[in-house]
């Protein structure tokens, strides 16, 4: 029997189409981006109002460093003034940071301000897990390589060295902008994750839209293989 009408727990969102928001509203890219941050905070704000325990987003994949120079450093800088800005909120509201890829080969004085940020919302309720410097091909190749030194590799010792090994199973998984590909986010994770791609821009992405992903994502039959 499937499972239907059961709640998620873990939904990640691919943040995709600030570039295009900009170039809809004759702004360069970079206004996009900060927009798309402020998106970010208005949906963390609004987490209180959802029976969520973890919230995933793409942040900054292994693959956005190919982006041209400026965009990268611009986007840098957004993320530096975001951790400066609504660190203490986080705290406030109980809500625990989590950072999933290679996140300590960033710039030092970013992954000493990660470090400070994940020590002070380690006690928070719910998580938000931030994808940065992420590409799951290569957080899967890491997680063998660590399950094969400490024994025989199974799909149970390889999973508990993935970047998300304390986070729920992952139940949904949105993209914005109408683009229908996972972009190497959370292969492993998103096996039997439920699928929603929105044709919303991310800086226009509301609590609302989530909202509305969640009620489809009720009304769907998991049937993880069975019948």
């Amino acid at each position: 029997m499937g499972v239907e009408g059961s709640r998620a727990r873990h939904v990640a969102i691919i943040m995709d189409g600030n570039g295009r928001w900009a170039k809809r509203h004759r702004l360069p890219r970079a206004a996009g981006h900060r927009r798309g941050v402020e998106a970010v905070r208005k949906l963390v704000r609004s987490l209180r109002g959802f029976d969520l325990e973890c919230l995933t987003l793409y942040a900054f994949s292994s693959e956005n460093w190919k982006r041209p120079v400026d965009e990268v450093d611009d986007l840098m800088t957004l993320m530096r003034r975001f951790i400066r800005s609504d660190l203490q909120e986080f705290v406030d509201n109980g809500v625990r940071l989590k950072i999933v890829g290679d996140w300590r080969a960033l710039a030092p004085d970013i992954v000493a301000m990660l470090d400070d940020a994940l020590e002070r919302t380690r006690h928070g309720e719910r998580t938000l897990a931030v994808g940065l410097n992420y590409g799951a091909q290569q957080e899967i190749v890491r997680a063998a390589r660590a399950a094969a030194a400490a024994g025989p590799i199974t799909t149970e010792t390889l999973e508990a060295h993935l970047d998300t090994a304390d986070l729920p199973p992952l139940d949904l998984m949105i993209r914005t902008s109408g683009e229908m590909r996972l972009s190497n986010f959370l292969l492993w994770q998103a096996a039997y994750a439920e699928l929603v791609f929105v044709d919303t821009l991310w800086p226009d992405f509301t609590a609302d839209m989530l909202a509305a992903a969640l009620d489809d994502f009720e009304r769907r039959e998991r049937r993880f293989g069975g019948r």
